[in-house]
């Protein structure tokens, strides 16, 4: 696939249309012509073979290709009716996996179409689980992403633990209101040997995550360096997504309740329901 840079994706963007209902679509015709295709009847061959594919993968055609008239001039003044196709996202991913792959734009479209598909899939899971297994993944995402945190700082010119410590203390500090990692600890009402982390619901997790990610791009693309302008980096991110929330109208992080069972016991107790099943799953024998 190709690499899909700024100015490319805005192109796809700026073509999406959003229905009242938040649903979004693209006109076929106009995604022909992003596309390099000049003549309509070239690209509707292309939207012949992405229908075919979608009904070959089990989806409702309806729901993915809803064929329209509209009307557009011709010169003079003159008007006539045409056909066209409100593509939902997937159409458009095979739309573009059936268009000429010697086209560099092609390429572009491939890529960028299957980033949103995917990021889609991913919502979608993501929002049927229940609260437990909402915290299990964020707080997936969260060891990876203090992993490459914890690198950019070294990079930045933290070298030892102390540095670390009162570099995470700023993080949390601008995220919480003042609260460091004692404070926060204390006001869970948490064991000396308890994790604040594994006693945060997935929207404390999420706010967490977004100040972890943040802190960590702007010190990479800005080249942060010196561990007291690292700290403040910290601070500073940590605070601007606390202002977010409040300019959301949500609930600042320190006011979320905290759950009574912790990520690591979750964790636990599925990790044992998974063996107890495989347990009791039967023999397979060849008759």
């Amino acid at each position: 696939m190709g690499e899909l840079n700024a100015s490319e994706y805005k192109r796809f963007e700026d073509i999406k249309h959003i229905r009242d209902d938040a649903s979004e679509y693209w006109y076929a015709r106009e995604l022909s012509v992003i596309l390099d295709y000049t003549e309509w009847r070239n690209f509707s061959k292309v939207i012949d073979k992405a229908t075919l594919a979608c009904k070959n993968s089990g989806f409702e055609i309806d729901d993915h290709f809803v064929e329209v008239n509209k009307m557009v001039g011709i010169g003079s003044g003159t008007n006539r009716r045409v056909i066209d196709f409100e593509l939902s996202r997937y159409a458009c991913y095979l739309a573009v996996q059936n268009g000429d792959p010697r086209k560099e734009v092609i390429a572009l479209g491939q890529t960028y179409f299957a980033i949103q598909t995917r990021r889609q899939e991913v919502a979608d899971y993501f929002n049927q689980l229940d609260e437990d297994n909402k915290r299990l993944v964020v707080r997936g995402n969260i060891k990876q992403w203090n992993q490459m945190l914890a690198e950019a700082a070294r990079n930045a010119g933290l070298i030892t633990n102390e540095e670390y410590a009162v570099f995470q203390n700023a993080g949390y500090k601008g995220l919480y209101g003042g609260f460091d990692v004692e404070d926060i600890h204390e006001r869970k009402k948490l064991g000396k040997n308890d994790k604040i982390l594994d006693f945060m619901g997935s929207e404390e997790l999420a706010a967490n995550l977004f100040r972890i990610t943040q802190t960590e791009s702007k010190l990479k693309r800005e080249n942060i360096q010196g561990a007291q302008a690292a700290t403040a980096t910290h601070y500073t991110v940590g605070r601007k997504v606390r202002q977010t929330i409040k300019d959301l109208g949500g609930t600042m992080p320190e006011d979320l309740p905290t759950p009574d069972k912790s990520i690591s016991k979750v964790e636990r107790e599925q990790i044992a329901a998974l063996k107890k099943k495989a347990k009791k799953k039967p023999l397979m024998l060849d008759e």
